[in-house]
């Protein structure tokens, strides 16, 4: 199981799943996922059950991503979605590039897809190296039908790597903006920032979009949009976890 017994409340719950709170209501009344109440009458759900809900019910795999991502106990997700070390990254990650080089809608932005694919999955094994705090590598998925790509690491996250050039950070959400609007430094470890930035430019250049999280800081850029739309999110990630669509 990737999940312990605590509990999550409507909204974090709503949120995992992509759905409103009243799509949640409407589910306790009918069965289809029953909640829990707590001394305040308030609806609460069981993490593990929201595991096996999304394992047995899946509805993309940016799901899945969330739940391995923002659980307590670390655990490698499936083999494949799963990279263990940035040569298995490169190399699945080069088989996308492939794939996506022979969609014909594509041919002018394929090489730009695989570029913001290898900033985010490298920005995890770089930036970690030696520091995992459970589980090593990522998680990387995708679907060429639906247009989205996922990745999600249970790293240090961004917060804590920016730290350590730049301490006055104080928040996820800071450090998320900073990451995505500022050159860092030149040197490795810290140059996070940098490959995020152009990320940023590739995105708001092209018709791509990227949802981004850190811990619980969320970013989303839309299509051939510069503007960054950050805020703070009801529920905490380990590491990073981002979403392509194009």
């Amino acid at each position: 199981m990737f999940m312990n017994s605590k509990l999550l409340t409507i909204k974090q719950t709503a949120e995992i799943l992509g759905v409103t709170t009243q799509t949640m209501r409407r589910w306790d009344k009918s069965g289809r996922l029953s909640s829990i109440r707590g001394k305040n009458n308030y609806r609460y759900y069981k993490k593990d059950e929201i595991e096996n809900y999304i394992k047995n019910n899946p509805k993309d795999f940016f799901q899945l991503a969330k739940i391995w991502n923002m659980s307590d106990l670390g655990v490698a997700p499936r083999p494949d979605f799963y990279c263990a070390d940035s040569s298995v990254f490169k190399a699945r990650s080069s088989r996308l590039t492939s794939e996506l080089r022979e969609i014909k809608k594509l041919s002018k932005i394929y090489s730009l897809i695989g570029l913001i694919v290898g900033e985010i999955g490298n920005n995890s094994f770089d930036h970690n190296l030696g520091n995992w705090p459970d589980v090593p590598g990522i998680f990387f998925a995708y679907n060429l039908e639906k247009k989205q790509i996922v990745l999600a690491d249970r790293g240090q996250g961004i917060l804590s790597t920016l730290k350590k050039v730049k301490p006055a950070l104080k928040n996820h959400e800071q450090a998320l903006k900073t990451a995505f609007t500022e050159i860092i430094s030149g040197r490795a470890p810290e140059s996070r920032g940098n490959g995020l930035k152009s990320v940023r430019q590739v995105v708001a250049d092209n018709e791509i979009s990227l949802f981004f999280q850190t811990g619980n800081a969320q970013l989303k850029i839309k299509k051939k949009d510069s503007n960054l739309n950050i805020k703070k999110s009801k529920i905490n990630f380990h590491g990073c976890l981002a979403m392509i669509k194009f």
